[in-house]
């Protein structure tokens, strides 16, 4: 080669080497979108129909006039009523308190699980709290406060996130595990990977044995045995349907009761005489989320965006009431913030007893008319 040839060369222009940089910019942005390690491994799935604010679902303020009882601390979940006429609840910090809905006494702390307590009832001979501890298990809590594990782990591995309850007549506990990939701090991250983990388990007290019923549920939440114990219903909030798995006569099969609902159920619960189940919806349907159902790669590439996170939700209370053959009989609604986020609602002496995650008192509401 003529080295005065390659010696007057003309260098590169100012351009040119910018857009040399840009491009290994955009090369270096393309491969952490792409590759840059996340704590999900999505799966694609396909949402229900949404009803939307539609039909029984239609838009009103019937949840408007919730009376706020008193505070009680970060996060009431759920709320069970024991022998002494108190209301119980369970809080993020890990603490039960208890209270009395008729006077204006400060709560007392009743225990302390070292978790964080959600679902939650007294057994059938009302001596012992037992506890859907997402961190812990399923717990049992004495009449002193003394906390016992009944079922931490199965099969040698820990329980994930033990989120609700529900207790038969012989004993037996029926509750959920959410998730066996994320505990409840990262309960979002669950919903956004869209892989259903989760499991409906029951315990024996009799022999202390973990039995596991039905696996691959969307973040199953609430449970509720249904009249006569032949049946229990559970409620998957990643796929806003509920569940009936049949228990009468030794047969187990499950089967759809709501398919479509238009928000994501959390607790359950059964009625006193039997006639309703009362759903707590704390948000609608997410039609972001929904929308990125079929596109995992996708919602793993947005987590790799910084300040990027789960969609706004509407601050909307929420609860309905399903006859046993999944008919609404009951549709509450405030959409004035007035108690938002509600997560359970339990039917006690004419009150319908509201929980909120995003609270920090327990509210109610008189039963609306049959």
């Amino acid at each position: 080669m003529n080295k005065s040839t390659n010696r007057h060369r003309r260098p590169r222009s100012r351009r040119a080497r910018t857009g040399i940089v840009v491009g290994l910019l955009l090369a270096s942005a393309g491969m952490y979108l792409l590759f840059w390690p996340v704590p999900i491994d999505a799966v694609a799935w396909r949402p229900a129909a949404d009803p939307g604010f539609t039909g029984p679902f239609a838009r009103n303020d019937a949840l408007a006039a919730v009376e706020i009882l008193v505070e009680v601390g970060d996060g009431p979940e759920a709320v069970a009523r024991g022998r002494d006429g108190l209301i119980y609840t369970g809080l993020q910090d890990g603490r039960i308190v208890r209270f009395d809905p008729e006077s204006d006494e400060p709560p007392q702390t009743f225990a302390d699980t070292g978790g964080r307590p959600l679902g939650l009832q007294f057994d059938p001979r009302g001596d012992r709290l037992i506890v859907a501890d997402a961190f812990r298990g399923l717990l049992a809590v004495g009449p002193d406060g003394a906390v016992e594990v009944l079922a931490g782990e199965l099969d040698g591995t820990s329980l994930k996130f033990v989120n609700d309850l529900d207790i038969g007549a012989d004993g037996t506990i029926w509750f959920t595990d959410s998730s066996q990939r994320f505990d409840q701090h990262d309960y979002m991250l669950d919903l956004v990977e869209g892989r259903p983990t989760g499991r409906l388990l029951s315990y024996d007290p009799a022999s202390g044995e973990t039995s596991v019923h039905l696996e691959g549920l969307g973040f199953p939440n609430g449970v509720a045995i249904g009249p006569g114990e032949t049946y229990v219903l559970v409620a998957e909030t990643l796929y806003a349907r509920i569940t009936r798995y049949e228990i009468a006569g030794g047969e187990r099969r499950a089967a759809p009761f709501v398919e479509a609902l238009p928000g994501y159920p959390d607790n359950l619960s059964l009625s006193p005489a039997g006639d309703l189940f009362w759903v707590a919806l704390p948000a609608a349907r997410s039609r972001p989320l929904e929308r990125l159902a079929g596109w995992p790669r996708l919602r793993e590439m947005l987590l790799r965006v910084p300040g990027v996170g789960p969609p706004d939700i509407e601050p909307l209370g929420w609860v309905i009431g399903l006859s046993e053959s999944g008919e609404v009989r009951h549709d509450l609604q405030d959409h004035g913030g007035a108690f938002p986020t509600v997560t359970s609602a339990t039917e006690i002496d004419g009150y319908l007893y509201l929980g909120s995650i995003a609270s920090r008192a327990v509210a109610r509401i008189p039963v609306p008319r049959r």
